[in-house]
């Protein structure tokens, strides 16, 4: 990734780092507010860290000691000397991290890349159903219509968290990308139209501005659950889990299943039972549906070498699989936690679920696979539908 110069991504976010700065050392003080303000620069000053450190080796210097400085600024408030001192160190450092982000040029010319391609690493057709799970969260924890500004606030932050994460994931995915055939061989990073730099800090951009926007305008849970659930999907699924073990979408399907407690905090500020079982039920709801599209693309899988459970175990432990996740899936959905609107939904849409994982486990046919694929996100999309309105019906 070394070669290219800073992009506007990455300009933006050590500008917006370095102006959170000086409004955190003008404020001054150790009141709730400047605590409040402080917290919400650290994620700028971390994506110019982490991308000096992986593209950029220029701004490692500044941005490590802006983020150093800052840091122990906040440590240092038991002294006012010292605090004030780090504050104003931190600040320079800012400034001269910026200003280096704003003077390099690489030796790689930069990539033009059209917007389609930034909107295509998001990954918006993932994303809406996380939105969707998430705005239903929100709706569950307010026991029916929440506040519309406040829910507009959560479904941009959760949304640039989602997309970050997807974009960080088209980076880190690049190679196997190639070997996968047409369904993923395009995409922007692997196909070379967006530079791996530029995805990684337009990654990083959105997640830093997720934290930011969530903390300001709805409440710090929410954002560092949004955080959390970013980090999961890139550092534990992606990077790791991903090419390391059939399990791979078991566990992190826990990346998929934040969005509904995003929400539930958003209204609330606390989580509670409740919210587990939002969690728990796209948790167990993921590996059946992930494992059906699995079953269509098994060869692209076998040729990237990514060891999915139809790769390693085969069709028949795949769709047996399936069918027990299913099953556990459907009386999980079926606990008494809503009601009766909530419940007659849940028992019909499981019913149909459960006749299609039946169906492919007997008769595993690409046509059954699509079908069971296509359905559970329909079923997912209504259950959590149903959890939203049952409130208040």
């Amino acid at each position: 990734m070394r070669g290219a110069s800073p992009g506007p991504w990455l300009r933006l976010t050590a500008l917006g780092g370095a102006a959170g700065v000086a409004v955190v050392v003008a404020s001054g003080g150790t009141g709730l507010a400047h605590r409040a303000l402080a917290l919400v620069v650290v994620p700028p000053l971390v994506a110019v860290a982490v991308a000096a450190l992986l593209a950029h080796r220029p701004l490692v210097a500044p941005s490590l000691a802006a983020l150093a400085l800052f840091h122990a600024a906040l440590a240092s408030w038991w002294s006012e000397p010292l605090h004030v001192g780090l504050a104003a160190a931190a600040l320079a450092a800012t400034a001269v991290s910026c200003v280096q982000a704003f003077r390099l040029s690489g030796s790689e010319p930069p990539s033009r890349s059209a917007w389609r391609d930034y909107v295509t690493l998001t990954k918006p057709r993932i994303m809406s159903l996380l939105l969707l799970t998430g705005g239903a969260g929100m709706f569950v924890g307010a026991a029916g219509v929440p506040p519309l500004g406040r829910l507009a606030a959560m479904l941009l932050g959760l949304a640039l968290a989602c997309g970050g994460a997807s974009a960080l994931n088209h980076v880190l995915d690049r190679d196997i990308d190639r070997l996968m055939g047409k369904r993923t061989e395009r995409r922007p990073v692997a196909a070379g139209r967006v530079a791996p730099s530029r995805g990684l800090e337009f990654g990083l951009a959105l997640s830093a501005l997720s934290f930011v926007l969530l903390t300001a305008l709805v409440n710090p849970l929410t954002a560092a659950l949004a955080l959390v659930g970013n980090l999961f999907y890139v550092l534990v699924y992606t990077r790791w889990l991903k090419r390391w073990t059939p399990q791979n979408i078991v566990i992190g399907g826990a990346a998929g299943a934040v969005p509904p407690l995003v929400g539930y905090a958003a209204a609330t500020g606390d989580l509670t039972l409740t919210a587990l079982f939002l969690f728990a039920v796209v948790f167990v709801w993921t590996p059946p549906h992930f494992w059906a599209l699995a079953l269509l693309i098994r060869r692209e899988y076998e040729a990237a070498q990514v060891p999915m459970l139809p790769v390693v175990k085969g069709e028949r432990a795949t769709t047996r699989q399936i069918l027990l996740y299913t099953t556990a899936l459907v009386a999980l959905t079926l606990v008494p936690v809503f009601g009766w609107f909530y419940l007659g939904a849940a028992a019909a849409l499981g019913a149909g679920f459960l006749w299609l994982a039946w169906r492919l486990r007997t008769h595993a046919t690409p046509r059954l696979a699509a079908l069971t694929f296509h359905y559970s996100l329909a079923y997912l999309a209504l259950l959590f539908v149903a959890m939203a309105v049952d409130p208040v019906v």
